[in-house]
């Protein structure tokens, strides 16, 4: 063997140990974390990535990020639709059943019969999307464009709907990982979809020369191309996280494995769900899109916005507990699954609430980070979409409550009435003249109601009571506390002022930072007199640091 050839070997069992490593089982709390620390990295590559997307076109441009804003819609809509989480809840129970039965084949068979089903169906989607992208366009998602960005949006829709195709794919091999309890690659595949876009932005948008050859002469439809980019990353990420896992792929669809069919059975209530849930979305985008030229963005950039805590606090501490909330309903343990579950709740709620309430007050730093100066519509439908923020964290938890029972019919149910409600008021909203704000208000109010109503029937359904006395008066705590933190988010909004001037980012996140620390610190300190269980933990460190050397 020659040097070459042993420093290559060498090389690979460095790669693989490390990859084994990466590939390890975590406990719910280090899983929470990554995944927490992950949503936060996107988050912010997000932010770069609209920030730049604004800074180029939403004032020189508005009906060109219009035109992609719309052309984005009806992918996601079948990505919804098809997979996304609907996959994920319905795969997950089946799957980990099997496992912990020591079935291996029958799950690797499960595995690969979803696979070939999702690639196949959603490529079907793709390829019809790039058949009917025009009329979509113009009578569905964007019927207020102009003439110019409705084709734009609609080449710019051809080349983004491959995007359902390989998402599925990238979603199906996570929600193995997931499944396992497999969280570091799991935890980089959103990262790298918006390191995609930002390479779109950045290099693609100025065209591209292959050896020479003038393959494509840029503008925004680079952002679309990017966006292409980033679905291929998340596929080559999560085919990291296989590694050592013992994947038998099987290049067919094993119709008669039960455990495939168990999934079909309750991926339909689920996926229905999560269509409707995106139904909404088509409707506020049709009405925003007739609301003048960037409103459309404007809406969706506050919507983006709301959305990043809702992803960083509900959907990141939902998927950690989720495998362990199926796990002990599959074991009967029901006692640990209320503990489980109330835990989860409780954690959810005490981080929401004051992120919530610090989001209203200091609502202009935040738009400034993704606009050089502020937007001041942008800062108003933000303001109206608080309160989603607060109901769509719980919304993760409580449906995962119903999912880990296998039960994915009541979530939809409740979900046809509350996008109902939602859908009624954006339209009543729109028509009395109330702009953008309006589509916002209809929003809160509907996802506030739909999570009182979940809660509700789980409540109800429990053989003993879910929700304690306990957990409500902890929770009347914690609006005690949040009510003190918001006082302080106020006095500092008011002491350190977004002024005119203020159109650098490097000036207002040191305002922002100061803001919420001060409101973070009056929570804690004001949570620890009312001896909030979340706090006890904080304040036991806190005492060992500062008091060790005295020990």
């Amino acid at each position: 063997m020659t040097e070459k050839q042993k420093e290559a070997k060498k090389s690979h069992f460095r790669f693989s140990s490390v990859v084994a490593m990466a590939n390890r089982k975590l406990p719910v709390k280090a899983a929470a974390i990554i995944l927490a620390a992950s949503t936060l990295t996107s988050a912010l590559l997000g932010i770069f990535r609209d920030r730049l997307l604004n800074s180029y076109y939403l004032d020189t441009y508005p009906t060109g990020i219009d035109a992609y804003t719309a052309a984005f819609t009806i992918p996601d809509f079948m990505f919804f639709l098809l997979t996304s989480g609907a996959l994920a809840v319905s795969f997950i129970p089946v799957f980990n059943q099997r496992l912990s039965s020591g079935n291996k084949k029958s799950a690797w068979e499960l595995s690969s019969s979803i696979l070939n089903l999702m690639a196949l169906a959603t490529l079907v989607a793709s390829i019809l999307i790039m058949i009917l992208a025009e009329p979509l366009v113009r009578y569905v998602v964007g019927p207020g464009l102009d003439e110019s960005g409705t084709i734009l949006a609609i080449n710019m829709m051809r080349v983004i709907a491959i995007n359902p195709f390989l998402m599925s794919i990238a979603t199906i091999l996570s929600s193995i990982q997931q499944a396992v309890g497999r969280f570091v690659f799991y935890a980089l595949a959103p990262a790298l979809y918006n390191v995609g876009i930002l390479v779109g932005i950045v290099w693609f948008t100025g065209g591209i020369n292959i050896f020479g050859w003038h393959v494509f002469d840029g503008g925004i439809m680079g952002v679309a191309l990017g966006v292409v980019l980033g679905a291929i990353l998340q596929i080559m990420v999560n085919l990291f996280g296989l590694f050592g896992l013992g994947f038998d792929y099987e290049f067919k669809i094993n119709w008669r494995n039960q455990g495939f069919r168990s999934v079909l059975k309750l991926l339909p209530a689920r996926s229905l769900d999560q269509g409707i849930d995106y139904v909404n979305t088509l409707v506020t985008t049709n009405l925003s899109s007739r609301m003048g030229a960037g409103a459309l963005r404007s809406y969706q950039q506050a919507s983006s916005l709301a959305s990043m805590p809702v992803n960083l606090i509900g959907v990141a501490i939902s998927t950690a507990f989720f495998p362990q909330l199926t796990e002990e309903i599959g074991n009967g343990k029901e006692d640990k699954f209320r503990q489980t579950f109330r835990t989860a709740l409780s954690t959810i709620i005490w981080i929401a609430l004051p992120v919530s309430v610090i989001a209203f007050f200091a609502r202009g730093y935040v738009v400034s980070f993704i606009k050089n100066g502020g937007d001041q519509l942008i800062s108003s439908i933000l303001a109206t979409l608080i309160i989603s923020i607060f109901a769509n964290s719980i919304f993760h938890i409580a449906a995962r409550g119903f999912y880990a029972r296998q039960d994915t019919k009541t979530p939809f149910i409740v979900s046809i009435f509350s996008i109902g409600l939602t859908i009624i008021l954006s339209i009543f909203f729109s028509v009395i003249g109330c702009g953008p704000e309006g589509l916002g208000w209809a929003q809160s109010i509907g996802t506030m109601l739909e999570i009182c109503v979940l809660l509700a029937i789980l409540q109800r359904r429990s053989k003993h009571r879910l929700l304690d006395s306990a957990f409500w008066r902890n929770f009347a705590k914690t609006v005690f506390a949040t009510v003190i933190a918001g006082c302080v988010a106020y006095s500092m909004t008011k002491f350190f002022p977004l002024m005119a001037t203020d159109d650098s980012i490097f000036t207002t996140f040191p305002k922002f930072c100061l803001i919420s620390i001060a409101a973070i610190l009056a929570y804690i300190i004001a949570g620890y007199f009312l001896n909030l269980e979340q706090v006890r933990p904080i304040a036991e460190k806190v005492k060992k640091l500062l008091f060790r050397n005295i020990e």
